[in-house]
């Protein structure tokens, strides 16, 4: 596979089943490759480097307005474009700070009672919904658990949850390579509607304040000094709800899989779940759950001797980059005792996944329990990939969950 061919899979619908191949092809042509008038790169060192330059910047407005001067007319992307997401030093800079300072690592330790509580109503889930054993282990486990954790964080009542995950799957086509006319219209309706719900919810909030994201950001928006502008305050909630759903319902659906696929594997975690943030670093590095981010260069650069001229686009592709063989010995073996294990798939930098310390320990609490609560687990058949090149992750993955499992109700997936 040439380059032309790589890049050419790596826009198909193709590079949701499998874009590793076309990452090797990529990296075997070197480890940032021009192609089509933007330049890929796949090597993790430079990937690494390109996040945490301050000189490389976010695709935001200014950059949107060069490239897409319709964009907005869509709210599915002027919502991002008004979160941390889509913005440069010093509007990043502000929202981040305040965003950071309600997003705390006090905050995130606090809910892991609520994680554990969440993960074990999930697999009463999985053993009630069960037909003659089977079960869709992403409909009753890996969806609503992350769903569930977010709103807590975010103050969303429980009965207010049920439409979130058709929202956010809907929205979150507009940060996929491509999608089409029918994908923009779901994500302009999700947006809008996703807009109205958080209105609403702000409007209680500032009656009735309760220690929540809703009421701290709200408090921001409403503050003197460094505050979130009514666009931005709506942009970051739609982000942290969408981004603590996504990722991390495809990081634990991944997971899953993998070990599914790695039986020797799965018994030891089952064994020790005290060996779980090795293996969630390793599903990270091997099948991250975010493929690829984008910057443009501020100037003129050269990268591992390649020109790269003041504009020019970078399709960071983080699936790659985890793969390098210069930094990762054996990196098609999946090895949760990998040294030295610090994978991109959270980025890096000041764009940094807020939400990253969340998203690992959901998946550090769910999977060993999962291994646990059915030490026969098993696939039930071939699952299904979403049609998600950037947001990688399974539709259905119907699992057997073994004698364990009391069969109850009709299987509903």
């Amino acid at each position: 596979m040439d380059v032309a061919a790589a890049v050419a899979t790596l826009l198909s619908p193709a590079a949701a089943v499998d874009p590793y191949p076309a990452y090797a092809a990529l990296r075997s042509a070197g480890p940032v490759v021009g192609h089509g008038g933007a330049w890929f790169v796949s090597g993790y060192e430079q990937a690494d480097a390109i996040l945490r330059d301050p000189g490389m910047r976010a695709y935001d407005s200014t950059l949107l307005d060069q490239h897409f001067d319709d964009w907005r007319d869509n709210r599915g992307v002027a919502l991002f474009v008004d979160s941390m997401l889509r913005k440069n030093p010093p509007d990043h800079t502000r929202m981040r700070r305040l965003a950071a300072g309600v997003f705390t690592a006090r905050r995130v330790g606090r809910l892991r009672p609520v994680i554990e509580a969440q993960v074990a109503a999930g697999l009463d889930e999985l053993a009630a919904h069960a037909r003659d054993g089977v079960v869709d282990v992403m409909t009753r486990l890996a969806y609503p658990l992350p769903i569930a954790v977010i709103c807590v964080l975010l103050g969303v009542p429980p009965a207010d949850r049920a439409d979130f995950r058709r929202l956010a799957e809907a929205l979150t086509a507009v940060l996929e390579v491509r999608f089409g006319a029918a994908e923009a219209a779901a994500a302009h309706a999700a947006a809008k509607e996703l807009e109205a719900y958080f209105a609403a919810l702000i409007a209680v909030r500032r009656q009735e304040p309760q220690d929540d994201l809703v009421t701290a950001l709200a408090a921001a928006h409403a503050a003197d000094g460094e505050t979130l502008t009514a666009g931005e305050l709506m942009g970051n909630l739609a982000l942290l709800l969408v981004a603590g759903f996504e990722t991390t319902t495809n990081l634990i659906g991944n997971g899953v899989r993998l070990l599914l696929q790695h039986p020797a594997h799965a018994a030891r975690l089952r064994a020790d779940p005290g060996l779980a943030p090795g293996f969630v670093e390793e599903i990270l590095r091997y099948d991250p759950p975010v493929q690829l981010t984008e910057r443009f260069a501020g100037s003129d650069r050269v990268l591992a001797g390649v020109p790269v001229p003041a504009g020019g686009e970078l399709i960071l592709l983080l699936g790659a980059a985890n793969r390098d063989p210069r930094r990762f010995p054996g990196p098609d073996r999946f090895d949760p005792d990998r040294p030295g294990n610090a994978p991109l798939s959270f980025g890096a930098g000041a764009h940094y996944c807020l939400g990253a310390p969340l998203a690992r320990l959901e998946a550090q609490v769910a999977l060993p329990a999962l291994l646990r609560r059915f030490p026969e687990l098993a696939a039930a058949a071939e699952p299904h990939r979403r049609d998600r090149a950037n947001l990688r992750g399974w539709a259905a993955q119907p699992v057997a969950l073994g004698a364990a499992a009391a069969t109850s109700v009709e299987w509903a997936g």
